[in-house]
């Protein structure tokens, strides 16, 4: 048997690509390989490694001859055409659970910063401005958090603002657990009263045809004018458009995102709001969960070629 290949087309923790070659694998890691490069490579290998900036389209997977397996080091599968992978049964993993913990406590990160003004006083004292009186901010004890999904990060979204002592509101379309629900005293409610009750909500949804523009006009319009919202799961949940007119009419307090609808997003008027903080797709940008999800989809890569031999 000929010795397996692997594309690893994404930036991973080194110890990860040294399971691979320690498993016997031949591994090219090349992090920067560009879509036309992909292509062209493609047909050379038997199993492909990403993250989120690599797509692996209906073109890759038809031009690929002997792939067997992808794998993304990571929750999201929304940059993996699965329809065209089962066609050619190709096996998708992933690593669900690697960057759950890292997520949420930016999340809670993100609040925080948005109920202080952390970002706008760090700013401003970089600028010479002493904003003391203007940043009156708020605590988070006692306040409705709406978490909008409540899969592996929503419920350790929950766990840690239980802690601060927030109340808790949810909406998900599946059913939750008993135990979560009493442990963390969690308060099931619809879509809308969750909206228009929350004094922060939080979205920890995967991008769909369903979930594409989930928060739009009609939804923002139903929040508080002193509410925040936070997306850290995938940037066309919320429509861009509409969130933007929102803060900009000052319907809502503010908004932190991690995510966008076009990644990188340029120098646009929404990141530019005073209202709105931004950072660069870094929910899963630590080294614990970096590493984590590294040799959890090595893991799962090296199974299966010793499954199917």
């Amino acid at each position: 048997m000929s010795m397996i290949k692997v594309l690893v087309c994404d930036k991973i923790s080194e110890k990860g690509v040294k399971m691979l070659s320690d498993a016997g694998f031949e591994v090219s890691y090349t992090p920067d390989i560009t879509p036309e490069d992909i292509l062209s490579t493609i047909p050379d290998y038997d199993a492909v490694i990403v993250r989120s900036r690599t797509k692996i389209t209906h073109e890759v997977i038809t031009a690929s001859k002997r792939l067997k397996a992808v794998g993304r080091a990571g929750a999201g599968l929304d940059n993996i055409d699965l329809k065209a992978a089962e066609e050619a049964g190709v096996k998708v993993y992933n690593t669900p659970d690697a960057l759950t913990n890292a997520v949420a406590e930016l999340v809670i990160g993100l609040m925080l910063s948005l109920s202080r003004g952390i970002c706008v006083g760090d700013s401003g004292l970089k600028k010479g401005e002493w904003l003391k009186s203007r940043l009156l901010g708020q605590e988070l004890k006692g306040k409705l958090l709406g978490v909008i999904g409540m899969g592996r990060i929503g419920r350790r979204v929950a766990e840690i603002a239980y802690i601060f002592r927030m109340q808790i509101l949810y909406y998900d379309i599946i059913e939750i657990p008993r135990d979560v629900i009493e442990r963390l005293n969690l308060q099931f409610t619809e879509l809308d009263d969750l909206i228009a009750k929350s004094d922060f909500i939080t979205l920890n949804i995967p991008l769909t045809p369903d979930t594409k523009h989930y928060i739009g006009k009609e939804r923002l319009a139903k929040m508080k004018k002193t509410a925040y919202i936070i997306n850290a799961s995938r940037g066309a949940v919320i429509d861009e458009k509409a969130l933007l007119e929102a803060l900009r009419n000052e319907s809502l307090g503010g908004a932190a995102l991690d995510v966008y609808e076009v990644e990188p997003p340029g120098r646009s008027e929404l990141i530019s709001l005073p209202n709105v903080i931004c950072t660069p797709h870094i929910g899963a940008q630590t080294v614990e969960s970096q590493e984590i999800a590294a040799t959890g989809i090595s893991e799962k890569i090296i199974g299966h070629f010793k499954t199917v031999g």
